[in-house]
């Protein structure tokens, strides 16, 4: 398998309000790709999780795949409550509906039927990391896209 290291961030300018995300994959062979959008009407949660659906929708084929995120939501989402949201029909420990659970589902059927590996990484945010830095730079690129800029 085609060894993947991904960075995503999201941003948000209100919250709700503008957003963007954005996304950096990187191959074993150096090559690189980034990928980067936004929408008017949103919450910084939503451009966290839509990062890493699109960053893993990219894939063309199964990969061993190190995600670094800085958005614990994502992560402990993806780690944590997943299994118990979904075996309590899409409702948290309190019996309420499951925020942004159409996205919770797009990321769900991403990593248990994409074929990948996926090792999740958290990196503190606006702390240094490169890939983290380029990352949020995408995400804010997107919230000028989503603005009707670029």
């Amino acid at each position: 398998m085609n060894k993947i290291t991904i960075y995503t961030d999201g941003a948000c300018k209100g919250n709700p309000g503008p957003g963007g995300w954005g996304a950096i994959l990187r191959s074993t062979g150096h090559v690189e790709k980034e990928l980067f959008g936004g929408e008017l009407l949103t919450t910084n949660n939503r451009m966290e999780m839509t990062a890493v659906i699109e960053a893993l929708s990219a894939l063309k084929r199964p990969c061993d795949v190190k995600l670094y995120i800085d958005s614990k939501y994502v992560l402990q989402g993806i780690t944590e409550w997943l299994q118990g949201w979904k075996a309590k029909g899409w409702r948290t420990a309190a019996k309420q509906p499951v925020k942004n659970v159409d996205l919770w589902q797009k990321l769900d059927a991403l990593v248990n039927k994409g074929g990948h590996t996926i090792e999740w990484c958290w990196v503190k945010g606006h702390a240094g990391d490169p890939g983290n830095e380029r990352a949020d730079a995408l995400a804010n690129m997107g919230v000028i896209k989503a603005l009707g800029g670029q």
